[in-house]
């Protein structure tokens, strides 16, 4: 019989080492192990210090009785720093996974410890978990290629500068009725220059008002300009693009009720990836019901919001416009006999639950070319 040290050592030969990133920005807490029944190694290095992380994994392999070559597996939380981390890993030879921070159930009780070391120990042990084959154990997230993250930055640049258009376009409309001005507004800015603006006593805005104003306006006029010229790049794109996305983009373009930042989101956002079913288009979106059931008691607390933020504000913005465009369609007969006589809280709710169902149908349609029931496409006459 093998004394107790060859023992551990013949089985830890062929054990894999497991570890777990607590990612900080400026430290990076790792923790370490190679079996369920051992206390976890812990070690601190440096935030993207990438041979620190060499360093301390081959460490890691010596400290639990590992060959150099015995294969790795980690995970790590998705958050700021996305997914570089996990390309790398998978250059190293690391087989890893990036978590869902929502999916991770949390201590129900009120006050409990918390820090970076128990965290990552947390994280190991639900890795081994999960690497031993138990399912359900947390959401996974699939991290797009490079060149796939690289695509989205078009829209969502078109989406933030829109948003700071709509910020300096109240902060100019602010500033005037705080002197009892109601300003009109263009596409372009004031419609009425500031200098032909009076204000309550009829006098002239006041100068240091007026070139704050101006300020806002210069401002307004510069993100205008990027927007047009980043719009006209997409629509580009989308006419003569032949990748993937840009062909899924152009047959949702077919249908009514969706144009070019409609169909760019969901190309690049949402259709890159390959569903197996409904479900999965439903989670990935964030639009999927939580149910709860406890006892007697059962009750509908809302839609997950776990899944793509972009995707999902846009299924909703995309459904509005369905019900008006597509008036005839079953989904809008469905919202409009279902929800269509109800308040304005419950047309909100009904309109979440008409997302969800739509961005189904618009998956069919772009992977499958299955016409929405009743649909009608922009060729055929109204």
């Amino acid at each position: 019989m093998l004394p107790t040290a060859s023992r551990k050592k013949s089985s830890a030969v062929e054990t894999k080492l497991y570890v777990a990133f607590e990612l900080g920005w400026t430290k990076w807490k790792l923790a370490f192990g190679a079996r369920v029944d051992e206390k976890p190694w812990h070690t601190t290095i440096g935030a993207r210090d990438i041979r620190a992380l060499t360093e301390a994994i081959a460490r890691a392999r010596r400290k639990v009785g590992l060959s150099e070559t015995s294969s790795v597996a980690s995970c790590y939380e998705a958050g700021r720093d996305g997914f570089w981390l996990d390309r790398l890993l998978a250059q190293m030879g690391v087989m890893n996974v990036v978590v869902d921070s929502s999916s991770i159930g949390v201590n129900r009780r009120a006050r409990r410890a918390k820090s970076d070391r128990l965290d990552a120990t947390k994280l190991l042990a639900m890795l081994m978990r999960h690497q031993a084959g138990e399912r359900g154990v947390w959401s996974v997230v699939r991290p797009p290629t490079p060149e796939q993250e690289d695509a989205r930055h078009l829209q969502r640049e078109i989406r933030t500068l829109k948003k700071e258009k709509t910020r300096l376009v109240n902060r100019v409309r602010g500033l005037l009725a705080s002197q009892g001005v109601a300003a009109r507004m263009g596409r372009r800015g004031l419609v009425v220059p500031v200098t032909s603006l009076r204000i309550w006593d009829g006098s002239m805005v006041p100068p240091g008002l007026r070139r704050r104003i101006e300020c806002e306006m210069a401002r307004h006029e510069v993100v205008h300009r990027q927007v047009l010229e980043l719009e006209g790049e997409r629509d580009r794109k989308i006419r003569e693009g032949n990748s993937v996305p840009c062909q899924k983009a152009r047959r949702l373009m077919q249908l009514r009720a969706v144009a070019e930042a409609s169909a760019e989101t969901l190309s690049r956002e949402f259709l890159y990836r390959d569903f197996r079913n409904r479900r999965q288009v439903g989670g990935l979106s964030g639009l999927s019901p939580t149910p709860y059931q406890s006892g007697e008691s059962s009750r509908e607390r809302g839609i997950s919001r776990a899944g793509n933020r972009h995707v999902r504000g846009i299924a909703v913005d995309l459904a509005w416009q369905w019900l008006r465009h597509q008036p005839q369609s079953k989904l809008s007969r469905w919202y409009e006999e279902r929800f269509g006589k109800g308040g304005p809280r419950m047309r909100k709710i009904g309109i979440v639950a008409m997302a969800r169902k739509l961005l189904i149908a618009l998956w069919r349609y772009a992977e499958f070319a299955e016409l929405p029931e009743g649909a009608l496409l922009k060729e055929q006459a109204a």
